[in-house]
């Protein structure tokens, strides 16, 4: 069990390669996804405060 998991950790089979061009991608994704919420939200305000109505 103990060489099993040694040898896994040794060689993980590029999995962790993968996380760490996986990783970044994800966040970035993340927070331009928020950022357009929230820009679209003070658009939305800003349009709704300039109504004459």
């Amino acid at each position: 069990m103990i060489a099993t998991l040694a040898a896994l950790l040794a060689h993980q089979g590029g999995w962790d390669e993968a996380l760490l061009i996986a990783g970044p991608i994800v966040a970035i994704a993340g927070l331009l996804m928020l950022a357009k919420k929230r820009v679209g939200a003070a658009a939305e305000e800003t349009a709704n405060s300039s109504d004459p109505d």
